[in-house]
């Protein structure tokens, strides 16, 4: 990675809480660049079913990710992993893969083969990066950190309403406690519970706090 005057707005929380439909609306209207990274985590869990991959054996999971043949890809102002040149963008969306990615997630290789990746989307501009480790493990030293969470009941409504079957509780206890950067609530992070908020309330709260900071 190269080093970089670009900047980076983090937003890490649980699944279903707001982080994706956020940093879309925050990147258009910045007109920065926008990285699902749980997309990435996705698109591996997604490459080792086809592969027959064994997801609950880490070593082959590692092994698999070591020699997978994914590239960081700009599509507009998208940033996002394609394999042989294909993003399977509905295929991991399916609930196949929502049971099975945090399995992925939590290899230790896996987490720093995407650091790795993950950092280096500066080189495309500026950034708007939402996952569950941005603000801990990936760009801990951006100053703009956030924190997007939800009431359970609000978060489980809008898994079903995009049609995905995920345990979120199962998913959360994962998420949280995996050995290698969990989910966490980090010092300096901005918390927003925005139950009952809609996207465009919550995301003109974060532009607005992002605006505050750079001109602190």
């Amino acid at each position: 990675m190269s080093e970089s005057k670009s900047i980076v707005i983090a937003i890490d929380g649980p699944s279903a809480s707001g982080k994706s439909t956020n940093a879309r609306i925050i990147s258009a209207k910045l007109g920065y660049i926008y990285v699902d990274t749980g997309a990435m985590y996705r698109t591996l869990a997604w490459y080792a079913l086809n592969m027959g991959t064994d997801v609950t054996d880490m070593a082959a999971v590692e092994a698999l990710c070591r020699d997978w043949p994914a590239k960081l890809v700009r599509r507009e102002n998208n940033v996002w992993l394609e394999v042989d040149g294909y993003f399977p963008e509905n295929e991991i969306r399916s609930s196949e893969v929502s049971k099975v990615v945090s399995y992925v997630a939590q290899v230790p290789y896996v987490r720093e083969w995407m650091k790795e990746h993950q950092r280096s989307c500066v080189d495309f501009g500026n950034l708007v990066m939402e996952g569950r480790d941005i603000t801990s493990n990936i760009f801990p030293e951006t100053p703009h950190k956030f924190y997007l969470d939800a009431s359970a009941g609000e978060r489980q409504a809008r898994r079903d309403a995009d049609g995905i079957e995920e345990d979120l509780a199962t998913r959360d206890q994962r998420d949280s406690t995996r050995k290698t950067a969990p989910l966490v609530v980090v010092e300096g992070a901005t918390v927003i519970n925005n139950s009952g908020e809609s996207p465009e309330e919550t995301s003109a709260r974060i532009i607005a706090l992002v605006e505050a900071q750079r001109q602190t």
